[in-house]
């Protein structure tokens, strides 16, 4: 099984960039990682197998926090 070549490539960039960012002042090293960071993910998600898709979208409705949370509305008979 060969690996693919060019996301593997887009991570090397991505963590070198990084650990030169942390060691300089240079402004580009952070924008380089971000922007092959960035790569990476969309390149990944792309070519993950569907099963991947299907357990992350199983671990983010069970783990993720609800964007509405339910209210409690006492009602009492007066």
């Amino acid at each position: 099984m060969m690996l693919p070549v060019f996301p593997l490539l887009f991570f090397i960039i991505s963590i070198g960039s990084t650990l030169w960012y942390q060691r300089t002042d240079n402004d580009i090293f952070g924008v380089l990682a971000a922007a092959s960071a960035l790569t990476c993910l969309i390149w990944g998600l792309i070519i993950a197998h569907w099963s991947i898709h299907l357990v992350s979208l199983i671990m983010l409705l069970r783990f993720g926090s609800p964007v509405f949370n339910a209210i409690q509305v006492n009602v009492s008979d007066k």
